[in-house]
């Protein structure tokens, strides 16, 4: 039985947007418009650079799996608040070591700490938006990713224009970073209500039936972790890489950010018209379109383009995804969630360290971004193949 929610939902949405922005934003994604100014002042090659994004994104699925064993139940928003405070402290770690391979756990233990502040954090928002009835709960909640996202872009780039851009500025950004987190952090202890008790005790699962359609959206989900993540993570670089200058390597990510905010609502009138099926391969191909275009157009918009339209889709496609998922084996729904998100890890953790490789190989990202292309193309046609079978 459930209780009756102890705090507004506007005050739920926001301490829930302040912590996605603090984790995810910029704990799991602040790592992008830092890594230029890291690329020239540590030094870091390209695929030194894969490696330290591959450790945060295997933290990160380390997390979401350890989170999955239920030990947690009752104790989520204290949880929530500590990983919030490591994923701080892993911040300001970055900002006081040049060792890469320091670097990597320190990013890899941020990863973990990202998991279980969305994932605990996420779960006192859900259980207080579903006690209160309010459907705009949820859309704000993770729309504070994308404004963490914009929040870091800016910091970078008003760092930058202050000190020169010097060669040892990253450690700045990483620094001021942990300070503006430990802010935020302050707030969402202020404004996150407990979570809301349920009593009810879930019955076992049964183990997943892997149906035809099923096989292919988790292989299709798999795909998609590998596409989008090697634009998420060398976008702003490949527009240093380009002479695209300041202040569009800032509007690269901070435009992806903007657009990452507001996907989520953005999108919903199409998901209610066509249907999940339909919305779910249409944001692929447009994601496909993205990564082409951040390769193809010139280099005063191809960062422009491929962010806004990376930003516009990501979050809609793992969102809905894994509802489609869970709607295909409802009966193993936990189950199907924990297989779809392992598949999507494994994709973002090959990701950057074949995006990093291709790069260092050929002397661009061209290569990698084709390669990644390729994966959302195919993706795509994975889904659409069992189409008229999925819900």
């Amino acid at each position: 039985m459930l209780q009756r929610p102890t705090a507004s939902p506007a005050r739920t949405a926001l301490a829930g947007a302040i912590a996605m922005a603090a984790a995810m934003g910029f704990g799991r994604f602040v790592f992008t418009p830092i890594l230029p100014g890291m690329v020239a002042g540590v030094p870091l090659s390209a695929s030194q650079a894969g490696w330290i994004a591959a450790a945060n994104f295997a933290g990160y699925l380390a997390g979401a799996i350890l989170a999955s064993f239920g030990w947690g139940a009752g104790r989520e928003r204290r949880i929530g608040l500590l990983a919030l405070l490591v994923s701080s402290l892993a911040l300001a770690a970055m900002g006081v070591t040049d060792d890469v391979s320091l670097l990597a756990l320190v990013r890899f233990v941020a990863g973990l700490a990202s998991a279980f502040a969305m994932i605990f954090v996420t779960a006192v928002v859900s259980g207080q938006a579903q006690a209160s009835g309010d459907r705009t709960v949820m859309p704000i909640h993770f729309g504070g990713v994308g404004m963490g996202i914009a929040l870091s872009s800016l910091i970078v780039y008003l760092l930058a224009t202050l000190d020169g851009g010097g060669a040892r500025a990253w450690r700045a950004d990483w620094l001021a970073c942990a300070a503006v987190t430990l802010a935020m952090l302050a707030a969402v202890a202020r404004l996150l209500p407990a979570p809301v008790a349920n009593t009810a005790v879930s019955p076992p699962e049964p183990s997943i039936a892997w149906t035809r359609p099923l096989s292919l959206l988790t292989l299709s989900y798999g795909l998609f972790g590998f596409g989008y993540v090697i634009t998420a993570t060398f976008i702003v670089t490949m527009a240093r890489m380009g002479d695209a200058g300041p202040a569009i390597e800032f509007l690269t990510w901070f435009v992806t950010g903007l657009t990452a905010a507001v996907s989520i609502l953005a999108w919903a009138p199409q998901a209610r018209r066509a249907g999940l099926r339909s919305t779910y391969p249409l944001a692929l191909v447009l994601q496909t379109v993205g990564v082409l275009a951040s390769i193809a157009l010139p280099a005063s918009l191809a960062p422009l383009v491929g962010g806004a339209l990376l930003g516009a889709t990501f979050m809609v496609v793992t969102a809905h995804g894994l509802q489609i998922g869970q709607m295909i084996a409802p009966e193993s729904s936990r189950r199907v969630l924990a297989a779809m998100t392992a598949a999507f890890g494994v994709g973002q953790i090959v990701g950057p360290l074949v995006g990093g490789w291709a790069a260092d190989l050929t002397g661009s990202f061209a290569l990698a971004s084709l390669l990644g292309a390729g994966a959302l193309a195919l993706a795509t046609l994975a889904v659409l193949s069992v189409r008229d079978s999925l819900p």
